[in-house]
């Protein structure tokens, strides 16, 4: 008999992180989301589901590597769902409250990638209202990837766009010089020689020191082993910096893209993004900055200017 997935009704770390933020995004008994699983090849996925009929579009919110789906719930669910939008959040595989299947452990990131595109054909299946994604930190280039493999979606948000298969992206992006040039490259040679079970945390990869503004907030997420306190194996690392898109961005003609940049995010600056929009000759791009706000969002002017921004971009989508 399989064990019952942990759901975030008995979770602790976000509630902490709600604490510290603006208390208008608050979950509400009108305003917070449904617990729900899908089972995709032996995965429990979990869901944050936020359902409202009347709305003309929805939106599925991707995490990254340092967050979960309850985390985007947190910054995105009230003030969406109060302006009368669908949304949902998902846990990918490691993250969150999902279920990992005892039979595929050892995942890479283009599983990722498949689940984000075959979670939007699930959605279409009963209900053919248009879909969106929205993507925070490494969430931002899934999204990307989901689309261009997908072709189904009609806009794609993201809270950066990195492309790992750049030096100068990995550079800066790398906890030090060191993990950059030798880690990343280790992590490709330990998955292509049988070590691809090995695991380690995803601070020592990355810089998530700089994944919120906080200091105090910052100790909540380093704790939480279903978000920023991770572990991440050497095939996932490997897989995660050399994926290969099914459309380059000079190709991409799916649908426009939205930027939301945060002005004091310490992790992942504008111009990594740039590297990847400034390629996109065919579909429309936009870029917003938030002020102050850090890689993951907590200060209150950023999340107002990104909640304005993205109900801005659905509701064009609408028209």
């Amino acid at each position: 008999m399989s064990q019952s997935p942990p759901t975030y009704a008995d979770q602790q770390a976000w509630r902490d992180i709600q604490a510290y933020l603006p208390p208008r995004l608050h979950f509400t008994p009108e305003h917070s989301p449904i617990e729900e699983f899908w089972s995709h090849r032996g995965h429990k996925i979990h869901l944050d589901r936020w359902p409202n009929p009347s709305s003309k579009v929805r939106l599925i919110l991707h995490h990254g590597v340092g967050t979960n789906g309850r985390q985007m719930s947190l910054i995105l669910g009230v003030p969406l769902h109060t302006a009368g939008f669908d949304l949902v959040a998902i846990d990918m595989p490691g993250y969150g409250c999902t279920q990992v299947s005892p039979n595929n452990k050892n995942y890479s990131y283009d599983e990722w990638v498949q689940i984000a595109s075959d979670f939007i054909d699930h959605e279409l299946q009963n209900d053919p209202r248009p879909i969106v994604l929205y993507g925070l930190s490494a969430g931002g280039m899934l999204t990307y990837h989901a689309a261009a493999k997908s072709k189904k979606v009609k806009g794609i948000i993201g809270m950066t766009f990195l492309d790992m298969r750049n030096q100068q992206v990995v550079d800066e992006t790398a906890l030090n010089f060191i993990m950059a040039r030798v880690g990343i490259p280790l992590a490709k040679v330990a998955n292509a020689m049988g070590l691809a079970w090995f695991k380690m945390p995803m601070s020592w990869a990355s810089k998530m020191h700089a994944l919120v503004n906080n200091p105090s907030a910052l100790r909540v997420f380093l704790k939480d082993k279903s978000s920023a306190g991770s572990m991440a194996s050497m095939r996932f690392l490997a897989t995660y910096a050399n994926y290969q898109p099914a459309v380059e961005y000079e190709d991409f003609d799916v649908c426009p893209v939205l930027l939301t940049q945060p002005a004091d995010d310490k992790w992942t600056p504008l111009h990594l993004s740039e590297l990847v929009l400034g390629r996109m000759n065919k579909v429309q791009t936009r870029i917003v900055e938030l002020e102050g706000a850090g890689h993951y969002p907590m200060e209150d002017r950023g999340l107002q200017q990104m909640a304005d921004a993205i109900i801005e971009f659905l509701k064009k989508l609408e028209e």
